[in-house]
């Protein structure tokens, strides 16, 4: 310990004396450190892109005797009389990962209508995710394989059949062996026997083309996310600016997205951001969850998956919300005020979003999901639950986030529903 201080000395005197050396030196080590790390992201992605095959998730339970137009959309109430903007995070099964229901074929010809008017809108991902053998693209292709390969054909083996192609008199011989072979060869197609469509099973070379599928082969919206550090090789020529963005390196980006039902915002301006620049219009959601939900994000482990449910009211708004009408912009700008007799019922939405998430096996990147149910504010009336949302509503100017009142635009259409609700 005692030759610490004179070892001190001496580098001090080193540095003053040599002062050109010892930046040479400082650099030197600083462009090996990159180098290093460059190596081994490129050792990492190797690895990941490579690996494949292999199922690495829990069992799903098949429904044998599904009968998707019978079966009534999943039923959610979570508003409560305080709203606290809390993770609310609850473990789900991986069987009910997708849900299909009676409007499952009406809103799948509404998807298909909005790719056709908004493709750039309903459908993102960023340049690396266009390139084969990046992560991304082999994210994409992991979340492809396992929605048409693996899950649809295994929980709804009465509505989707693997055939080893779009010719095989075999679509009509096996109705109903879900994921069994109908050949030696491997099966090359997923066919859908409520619109009777047939998609490749093997994932297309264009990641855009592989969303397109994915965002019409299910009622479901996808988004892709992995770290910073993840998705590009750091920059061996750009020390300073990587270590000042050292903090944010592992930080969780959009690399790629399927949303047909955008909540009043559009997702191409969040394409490729960091979480907290995802959630940034949120009031105070720095405050009190970006901390809470990068280490979640961090650290949710391959094989568990949870769900949240939101809620918000929407009036004279479809599924379909990239362009407003749902969030306010700011206390005071969510539009004119609505009276009770200007409230259209028939047009005004209890709108809810069951939101899962969950980490690829391989690539390791995480799917955020989710599933929008809009239920009308008379069925929740009729219901008896007119007076909990009535309180519910006021709830969001009472609870641990005030401004939720402005950003859920409950200034707008809140004491018109109350009325309503409480009539």
């Amino acid at each position: 310990m005692d030759r610490l201080p004179s070892i001190f000395k001496a580098s001090i005197v080193y540095i003053q004396q040599y002062p050109l050396s010892s930046i040479f030196l400082v650099l030197s080590l600083c462009l090996l450190g990159r180098i290093i790390r460059i190596r081994n992201w490129e050792t990492t992605k190797e690895a990941v892109i490579s690996k494949g095959g292999e199922n690495e998730y829990p069992p799903i339970e098949p429904l044998h005797q599904f009968d998707w137009e019978t079966t009534e959309p999943l039923q959610f109430r979570p508003f409560k009389a305080k709203y606290h903007l809390t993770m609310a995070l609850s473990n789900l099964d991986i069987s009910t990962l997708i849900p299909i229901d009676k409007t499952y074929k009406t809103r799948l010809a509404y998807r298909q209508s909005l790719l056709t008017r908004h493709p750039s809108v309903v459908i993102g991902v960023t340049p690396s995710g266009e390139k084969e053998g990046s992560l991304v693209h082999a994210a994409i292709r992991e979340l492809y394989d396992f929605v048409l390969g693996v899950y649809l054909p295994t929980r709804y083996p009465g509505v989707f059949d693997l055939v080893d192609s779009p010719r095989s008199a075999a679509v009509d011989e096996k109705r109903g062996e879900g994921r069994a072979e109908t050949s030696e060869k491997q099966p090359q197609h997923l066919h859908n026997r409520i619109t009777d469509r047939l998609v490749a099973t093997k994932c297309p070379a264009s990641a855009r083309e592989a969303l397109e599928t994915l965002g019409t082969v299910v009622d479901e919206d996808f988004l892709i996310l992995l770290p910073v550090s993840q998705v590009d090789p750091p920059s061996a020529e750009d020390s300073h600016a990587a270590a000042a963005a050292s903090e944010e390196e592992d930080s969780y980006t959009l690399q790629a997205y399927t949303t047909f039902y955008p909540a009043g915002f559009d997702t191409r301006e969040k394409l490729g951001r960091t979480l907290s620049a995802i959630h940034d219009p949120v009031p105070r959601y720095k405050e009190k969850l970006e901390k809470s939900m990068d280490r979640f994000f961090a650290r949710l482990e391959v094989g568990r998956f949870v769900q949240r449910v939101n809620w918000s009211v929407t009036t004279g708004t479809e599924l379909f919300a990239a362009f407003g009408g749902v969030h306010g912009d700011a206390p005071g700008k969510g539009g004119g005020v609505l009276r009770a007799e200007e409230l259209d019922i028939d047009d005004t939405f209890l709108r809810c979003e069951r939101q899962t998430l969950h980490r690829l096996p391989h690539t390791k990147a995480l799917v955020f999901t989710f599933h929008t149910y809009t239920y009308p504010i008379r069925i929740i009336k009729e219901e008896g639950h007119g007076e909990e949302l009535a309180q519910a509503i006021d709830g969001l100017r009472r609870g641990s986030v005030p401004e939720m009142w402005w950003y859920k635009r409950g200034s707008v259409w809140g004491e018109a529903v109350q009325a309503y609700l409480r009539e």
